[in-house]
């Protein structure tokens, strides 16, 4: 199954040093891993509410995004800076922070619901479409849904943050065929590691 190339990469978390470290973040920790690795660094650019900056994969562009606005406003800068370079929305692919699967675990997903997360809501809210693709990063469940807003809000283990930062790394490594849209064959990889 190979599907338009991905043109932008957008990292969900809150901006501040406050969040820095937290579970809900994980989606930022993803495009400054890319960032890292292909030694460009993200600059503000207020004008589409975000840090981006764009990275060249085997002569394929991608830029990447961190909203600065807060998580349930991500929908400002996504849809902003997609207009802006004329990006469909099924060339969009959205790192996030993912309660339902278990630290270390990463998975490849393209359209569904927002499952309750902030973040997707308002992206397919400001779009307009939830055709867009996920890359969902397990943080865990704290086993209480009274507790998901202090659980996200809050830093992984040692363990856990250790696993979740393989899980990234195992990501980046997949970069050209997601970029490629070979995600079908980035899924494979993904799914059938651990």
């Amino acid at each position: 199954m190979s599907s338009q190339p991905i043109k932008l990469i957008v990292g969900l978390g809150n901006p501040g040093s406050d969040y820095e470290g937290t579970r809900h973040n994980t989606g930022f920790w993803f495009v400054d891993l890319l960032a890292q690795r292909y030694n460009t660094p993200l600059k503000s650019e207020s004008r589409h509410h975000g840090m981006a900056c764009r990275i060249n994969v085997n002569g394929r562009d991608c830029r990447l995004l961190k909203p600065t606005t807060f998580m349930n406003r991500s929908g400002q800068a996504v849809s902003s800076l997609a207009n802006y370079f004329k990006i469909q929305p099924q060339e969009i692919l959205v790192a996030h922070d993912e309660l339902d699967l278990p630290a270390g675990k990463i998975r490849l997903k393209t359209g569904g619901g927002h499952a309750g997360h902030n973040g997707l809501r308002d992206i397919m809210s400001a779009i307009g479409s939830k055709d867009f693709h996920r890359l969902r990063i397990g943080i865990d469940h704290p086993n209480d849904r009274r507790e998901v807003v202090n659980y996200v809000l809050g830093r992984p283990s040692k363990a856990d943050r250790e696993a979740i930062d393989d899980s990234l790394d195992q990501a980046a490594d997949c970069l050209t065929d997601i970029l490629n849209g070979e995600l079908q064959k980035a899924m494979n990889r993904l799914h059938s590691s651990r």
